[in-house]
């Protein structure tokens, strides 16, 4: 983020001697990228910044995944994974490691999709979770629902329903949801192994966003002043690089105990720190005929882009077709998930609130067929999605795997594979994988004959 913050006490020059009140020195410490060639921020500590009394491992939840083969495009019911902010999983509890039980925004992530470059993972959670870091990559978490803080080693941060909240690589922090109306934070994770920033094309070449943008700086929240936390022996978990490529599950974990607690910086200043960013402050971009998901656009990052497609009025050609038109992402796997909005038409395709759909690089995707009919000289859509586009293929996640509805694939055609006829495996009616109307509650709607209603948000 090129954006300068000033946050608390500072000394006139950088580098140069700086004490407190009872002439107890600071300790500077330089957050900064691509080693000192990009964005930094510099920060200044009570206690030493280094000083470790302990370094145990940290057993990193399960982030094995299966690759998209037969390729198909896929349904997962968000949803289905955590009920009433218990984890569905037979895994270990987020906050104590024993049994399944209160779950925490960090420990309790389920991995939904992954590959080299992301992982998107779906938590919900009341409890506060540990101090925690990663050493990977930048965080985007959108916050499907809920509310609360996150502390950050650079203050705290705020958070609503509709947030994204971007943490750069390395920072120490922890989740604090709220507590007063007794609801979990439903938080979708989207976990980089590079940084995440506002695209290129929307900043002037010293990183100031530009006219034609969505959204400004007045939309962007971080720290306001420090957060200062007194402790000894204070415990961060780390997630960092191991051995193997991280598309394999490179990925492992550390308990470094701190001699003083993280949170003691009395001021900072620079271009490197936290921030939230509403949806509600996205300023959609509409067009004459059907604009293309880049419009769209949020963020980027290595090999991802995150984009948000929000309430708006929609296109104003007398003859337009305001759904999308029939595309394949020849390079990139689309995800899509669905968040707010009215649902109402989508009855008979399986996606509602809390769903994704994965339509892979190599499928030709869009609306169902009555979708286009229904849609014409419509004038506003009443829609919120989170889409994430990939430029390698996606694979699924132990949750990915545990929230797929397997008659989604066939709703475009109304009808799927009769395996017992085909002699090429059991009944679908064993199998749970055809598209049976009456077994499965979704697929084809008989009135309509063609496959179901619209899914307005698939770009």
């Amino acid at each position: 983020m090129a954006h300068y913050r000033h946050v608390g006490d500072l000394p006139r020059t950088r580098h140069t001697v700086f004490r407190d009140a009872h002439g107890a020195l600071r300790y500077e410490e330089l957050m900064g990228e691509e080693g000192f060639s990009s964005d930094s921020s510099l920060l200044y500590h009570a206690g030493v910044p280094s000083a470790i009394v302990d370094s145990q491992v940290w057993e990193l939840p399960d982030l094995s995944t299966t690759s998209n083969h037969p390729l198909k495009p896929r349904h997962l019911q968000l949803h289905s994974l955590f009920e009433d902010g218990v984890s569905t999983s037979s895994g270990r509890d987020s906050t104590t490691g024993g049994s399944t039980g209160g779950v925490d925004p960090v420990q309790g992530r389920r991995l939904v999709l992954g590959n080299g470059d992301v992982r998107i993972s779906y938590v919900v959670g009341a409890a506060t979770s540990p101090y925690y870091r990663n050493a990977v990559g930048d965080e985007c978490v959108y916050v499907q629902e809920g509310s609360g803080v996150v502390e950050t080693v650079l203050g705290v941060l705020p958070y609503r329903t509709g947030d994204y909240v971007v943490v750069p690589r390395a920072t120490t922090h922890r989740w604090v949801p709220d507590h007063d109306d007794g609801a979990a934070s439903r938080l979708y994770v989207i976990e980089a192994n590079s940084h995440i920033a506002p695209p290129k094309r929307y900043l002037s070449r010293y990183g100031q966003l530009l006219e034609h943008a969505p959204y400004c700086e007045r939309d962007l929240y971080g720290p306001t002043e420090p957060f200062l936390v007194e402790g000894r022996d204070v415990e961060v978990l780390v997630k960092h690089r191991g051995s193997g490529p991280l598309s394999q599950g490179g990925l492992v974990g550390s308990r470094m105990t701190y001699a003083t607690h993280p949170f003691d910086v009395v001021g900072w200043d620079g271009c490197l720190y936290p921030y939230t960013f509403n949806v509600e402050d996205f300023m959609p971009i509409t067009g004459k005929v059907h604009q293309p998901p880049p419009v769209h656009q949020v963020f980027e990052a290595w090999n991802f882009v995150i984009c948000n497609f929000c309430p708006r009025k929609v296109d104003y050609h007398p003859d337009s077709v305001p759904v999308p038109y029939y595309h394949s992402n020849v390079d990139s796997d689309e995800v899509m998930f669905y968040v707010g909005g009215d649902y109402e038409a989508r009855k008979g395709s399986g996606i509602d609130i809390g769903s994704i759909s994965l339509h892979p690089g190599g499928y030709a995707h869009g609306p169902q067929p009555s979708a286009i009919e229904a849609s014409l000289g419509s004038e506003f859509f009443d829609e919120l999605a989170v889409m994430v586009d990939t430029f390698k293929p996606l694979e699924l996640g132990e949750a990915g795997l545990a929230a797929e509805d397997p008659a989604y694939a066939w709703t475009w055609a109304g009808r799927g594979p009769d395996r017992a006829e085909a002699g090429r495996g059991p009944d679908r009616a064993e199998a749970g994988r055809g598209p049976d109307p009456e077994q499965a509650g979704r697929g084809p709607d008989p009135e309509r004959g063609d496959g179901g209603p619209a899914v307005f948000s698939n770009s």
